[in-house]
């Protein structure tokens, strides 16, 4: 059932395209384990062995704490709707910050929505595809406009005081590497 390739084929670059949503999952040496969602528009096929996604602000940052003391990321995208199917790319992961000099290139592949807070680029040494027979179905009913709201309300100033406030440390207490005011 299950499939390993070294590379992501056209086919699952077509199945990426088709998600709505997405699970990144990254580990420290130590401490706990972060399994996050994600959706909008917030990824990117560059090429058979690499993507990139947009993270935008929220209530924690774990992934970019995981990142500074080990750097492998999962990235998982399940069929709720359609022909039953999971994905997985295994790879090793860097983050870019408002503060690099390559970040306004990277954010404008997104189109620099509001709260953008970091660009995950991943380097896929591994994709597994599973049969995802037990995955239920699931209808998609639209984005959510929350984020957007808030980060528009705060403005770029007020985002990143709440970073200073929510996103300097991760749940075991690391740094996360985002830029201070």
């Amino acid at each position: 059932m299950a499939e390993r390739f070294e590379r992501m084929l056209a086919e699952h670059q077509a199945f990426i395209e088709q998600q709505h949503m997405y699970f990144v999952g990254t580990a420290a040496p130590d401490g706990y384990v972060n399994v996050s969602p994600k959706g909008r528009d917030t990824l990117r096929v560059l090429n058979e062995n690499q993507v990139a996604w947009l993270n935008l602000t929220g209530s924690g940052n774990e992934t970019a704490a995981h990142l500074l003391e080990a750097n492998r990321m999962t990235v998982m995208f399940c069929s709720f709707d359609r022909q039953p199917l999971i994905l997985r790319l295994y790879g090793k992961a860097r983050c870019i910050q408002a503060t690099d000099p390559d970040w306004y290139e990277w954010l404008a592949q997104f189109g620099n929505p509001a709260g953008a807070r970091q660009v995950f680029v991943l380097d896929i040494a591994l994709v597994q595809t599973s049969c995802g027979f037990a995955v239920p179905f699931y209808t998609f009913d639209g984005e959510r406009d929350t984020l957007d709201k808030w980060a528009m309300k705060k403005g770029e100033d007020g985002i990143r005081e709440y970073w200073q406030v929510k996103n300097t440390r991760s749940l075991d207490d690391k740094e996360t590497g985002v830029p201070t005011i």
